[in-house]
């Protein structure tokens, strides 16, 4: 008696942090501390806070 053959396991979709592009924050902000990020027509502030943190501010 014979088995049917298990299908073959599905394969691993990417991870979805694989397909996205990396910027390193060094070479967005050139040695600032804040810069102006425009986005649809509205400015935005990215800065580096004490603790080395970055926090973006319409």
């Amino acid at each position: 008696m014979s088995h049917p053959p298990k299908p073959a396991a599905p394969e691993k979709a990417p991870d979805k942090t694989e397909l996205r592009r990396r910027i390193h924050s060094e070479h967005l902000l050139c040695g600032e501390s804040t810069i102006e990020i425009e986005h649809a027509g509205q400015c935005y502030l990215l800065r580096v806070t004490r603790e080395n943190k970055l926090i973006l501010t319409k």
